[in-house]
């Protein structure tokens, strides 16, 4: 799968982030569940991770094999990278309170790109 992690990305329930701090001005705060979808190249159809946004930051709760780093910005705009070793993946859309969509684009170990829906978990 890595090949395309952020296919992986974007993921399914984390462990993290609570719904009191999306009440207090931290609109995306919590727990997603994140599916990419291939829809160019050779990688898997589809994966679900989860995801945790805490202070707008996005992190994964699930194996270390891979890093994720990203970023919620106050407008829902989102920019999340998976990593592994010299290959990664891209995320870039748009999250609302309980929802988000957007692309995906990884580099290295083959071209592979998409889209990613996400939808709020708690």
């Amino acid at each position: 799968m890595f090949r395309y992690g952020f296919a992986l990305l974007i993921a399914t329930t984390a462990t993290f982030g609570s719904a009191g701090a999306a009440s207090d001005g931290r609109p995306f705060d919590g727990r997603w569940s994140v599916v990419i979808q291939t829809e160019k190249g050779d990688c898997d159809a589809a994966y679900r991770y989860g995801l945790s946004i805490q202070n707008g930051n996005v992190t994964y709760a699930g194996d270390d094999a891979f890093e994720v780093s990203g970023r919620v910005a106050h407008n829902g705009k989102v920019h999340v990278r998976v990593a592994r070793g010299s290959t990664y993946a891209d995320g870039r859309g748009r999250l609302s309170r309980d929802s988000g969509s957007g692309q995906w684009r990884g580099v290295g170990g083959g071209a592979c790109s998409g889209r990613w829906f996400a939808e709020r978990r708690g």
